[in-house]
């Protein structure tokens, strides 16, 4: 949720139109609680499965802190306060896509596909890739090239993220009865398409910078970035099966790698996008400048890989 979280702080600052500061505020906070509400449900949904496995023994419905009733008013609770206050906050563009973000992980991903097909995690990405979308419909009221771009980089990053992680877990997926791709299909067809959906990364990690709407600095990084994320990925496609370091070092660097795209987004101001007219509710001297966004970012950023590291 970190991460998802931080995209959309990004895709938010980035837009040509500016929020005030409380309205931005409570829109961050409604998106928190939406990816929340989503994990709520998905605990409630999964709590037969998580119990089983050794990564999710500990949550709170397993260990019976929780019962499966409270966890679905909660989340059902949370997710209609989410969606209500986002709308109020901002626009009832930014509150339907974060309904359907809810509703698509919930419902498209947790109880649809998780449980039927190794495909689960390249489908049910799109939710986790939407949250720039509804940082940037939330400034803006609508969704414009740049978010769908964003969209675009968060979907191809999901499938090396999560198989990296699957490919040391597998016994545990197994034993869950989920079929995920090094399940289903063994090590060497996961690798191989760990490395295509990293080569499909790297050309649209370009994009941001190609399409203008962001600088040197990201250009610069996204370049070094992608090109190592594309050399863990070709060392994870050569090593042995027994040898479970290469598919740690994929996985951990991918949420290094996130971060630092859409930080270098922040750090570069969206170039262009600054150029243009700004919108009615927009404000360059009130609290919600990039400076101060970026001192916040630097500050927490390995607080946010550290976090996301243990969330997975």
């Amino acid at each position: 949720m970190a991460l998802a979280l931080f995209t959309a702080f990004v895709g938010l600052m980035i837009a040509p139109t500016r929020l005030d500061p409380l309205p931005g505020l409570i829109a961050i906070l409604a998106i928190a609680a939406g990816a929340g509400a989503a994990g709520a449900l998905n605990m409630w949904y999964d709590a037969d499965i998580d119990a089983v496995m050794a990564r999710t023994a500990m949550r709170p419905i397993p260990r019976g802190k929780v019962s499966k009733g409270e966890a679905l008013v909660f989340g059902i609770f949370l997710g209609v306060i989410a969606v209500v206050a986002l709308a109020l906050a901002t626009n009832l563009a930014a509150a339907a896509l974060l309904a359907c973000t809810i509703l698509f992980y919930v419902i498209v991903y947790t109880v649809w596909l998780k449980r039927s097909t190794s495909q689960n995690i390249v489908i049910g990405g799109a939710a986790g890739a939407l949250p720039p979308v509804i940082g940037w419909a939330a400034a803006t009221g609508h969704v414009g090239l740049e978010p769908l771009v964003l969209f675009l980089i968060i979907f191809l990053w999901t499938p090396p993220h999560f198989w990296a992680l699957a490919l040391n877990r597998s016994d545990d997926y197994a034993r869950a009865g989920v079929p995920m791709l090094s399940v289903v299909a063994g090590r060497a067809a996961t690798t191989r398409q760990i490395l295509v959906y990293s080569s499909l990364l790297v050309v649209a990690s370009e994009l941001p910078w190609e399409l203008g709407f962001a600088g040197a600095i990201y250009g610069a990084i996204a370049t070094v970035c992608s090109g190592l994320f594309l050399l863990l990925a070709l060392q994870l496609n050569k090593s042995i099966g027994a040898d479970r370091r290469a598919a740690h070092r994929l996985f951990l660097f991918s949420i290094f790698y996130l971060f630092a795209l859409f930080a270098a987004l922040l750090s570069d101001d969206g170039g262009c996008l600054n150029s243009r007219t700004p919108g009615p509710r927009a404000d360059r001297n009130i609290g919600w400048g990039y400076t101060n966004a970026l001192q916040h970012t630097a500050r927490s950023g390995s607080r946010l890989i550290k976090f996301s590291t243990r969330e997975v």
